[in-house]
């Protein structure tokens, strides 16, 4: 019996992919097939979704009572596959059924595929967990299949559920992709840690190691990093480098702050500022320069000497890119933490 599908979402770095891994690691220890997946950018859902199901579907056809049915999924996989015109490899799928799932349209043949495997893993007895990672990358048609699936299934009370991750504004990508897509997801946050937490990321594999930290040492990890997790990770991490021990102080936290800005300014954040065209770097610097966000789509455009029409282009594709995210209509802020700090250290 099932809960509601989940999509877990917050920026950059709070930990969304840990916890997907997480889930996997429960759902596996509990017996359910899984099909974990990340949506790469600009890359078609079928093409990684299909091996991951093609390999459940093998294992669930070795199961006596669920053989028809896992025979009737792999006809229509063999359908899906041949009408998105991607490889399922060596093994023969299905070929006493006739193909299914083949129209090409995917509002119409993913729910068919999945159905098809919930119905299988209800035959075997188990349950299907699917777990895709950066979902706002999926396109709409996919998203819109996905829902439309899920929604079948959950009427129809089959064994399959899914927990994706991805940023802020997948609630309103899903929304915008089927209505009730609100009523077939919860959307919880994941967000940064609050100071005692943050503090306890820091201080607990510190005291395992036999060492120490004071408590101003503590104190600064905890407001230089704003709790975020992937930064405590970093300063944690060059905080240990810097200091000689056992005790670590305020001056190697200190010390350890260029270090750590500095990878992250040639790593987490380069990274995603050299994908940028030099029209959007300039966007994402008018907002830098604004301070803290979010900020009006129109302070941006003024910020850059544009009127707020020639800047909706930028936008949209900043958004495309999971770089901005609106928290309110005509509202824009990163989607990476500190991204404003380091966008006014790298264009001066």
């Amino acid at each position: 019996r099932s809960e509601k599908s989940k999509m877990l979402l917050g920026l950059r770095g709070v930990g969304k992919t840990v916890l997907l891994n997480r889930i996997a690691e429960v759902a596996e220890a509990i017996g359910y097939e899984q099909a974990q997946l990340e949506a790469p950018e600009g890359r078609p859902l079928a093409t990684y979704l299909v091996p991951a199901l093609k390999s459940i579907l093998l294992r669930l056809d070795r199961v006596e009572q669920a053989k028809a049915w896992a025979g009737e999924a792999m006809a229509a996989l063999r359908g899906f596959a041949g009408a998105f015109k991607v490889s399922v490899g060596d093994v023969k799928l299905g070929l006493g059924e006739p193909v299914r799932a083949d129209s090409g349209n995917l509002e119409v043949d993913l729910p068919e595929l999945l159905v098809s495997t919930a119905r299988a893993a209800q035959a075997a007895g188990t349950s299907v967990v699917i777990l895709i990672d950066e979902v706002q990358y999926l396109a709409e048609d996919e998203l819109r299949g996905l829902i439309v699936a899920l929604h079948r299934i959950a009427q129809k009370g089959l064994p399959m559920i899914l927990f994706g991750a991805g940023l802020p504004q997948l609630a309103a990508l899903a929304g915008e992709a089927k209505s009730y897509a609100e009523r077939l997801f919860d959307f919880p946050g994941v967000g940064a840690l609050d100071e005692e937490a943050a503090a306890k990321a820091i201080a607990d594999p510190i005291r395992e190691e036999g060492a120490s930290i004071t408590r101003e040492a503590l104190a600064e990890v905890v407001r230089v990093t704003e709790g975020y997790p992937y930064f405590l990770q970093e300063w944690g991490k060059h905080t240990w480098q810097q200091a000689m021990g056992p005790e670590i102080s305020l001056n190697d936290v200190l010390a350890a702050t260029q270090t750590a800005r500095a990878a992250l300014d040639s790593n987490f954040f380069r990274v995603r500022f050299d994908r940028l065209t030099p029209r959007e770097q300039t966007y994402l610097n008018a907002m830098a320069q604004l301070g803290d966000g979010p900020h009006r789509s129109g302070a941006i455009a003024e910020a850059m000497g544009l009127k707020v029409e020639r800047t909706g282009p930028l936008r949209s594709g900043l958004i495309r890119k999971g770089m901005v995210w609106s928290p309110a209509h005509g509202m824009t802020a990163f989607t990476v933490p500190m991204f404003d700090a380091f966008m006014r250290r790298a264009m001066g």
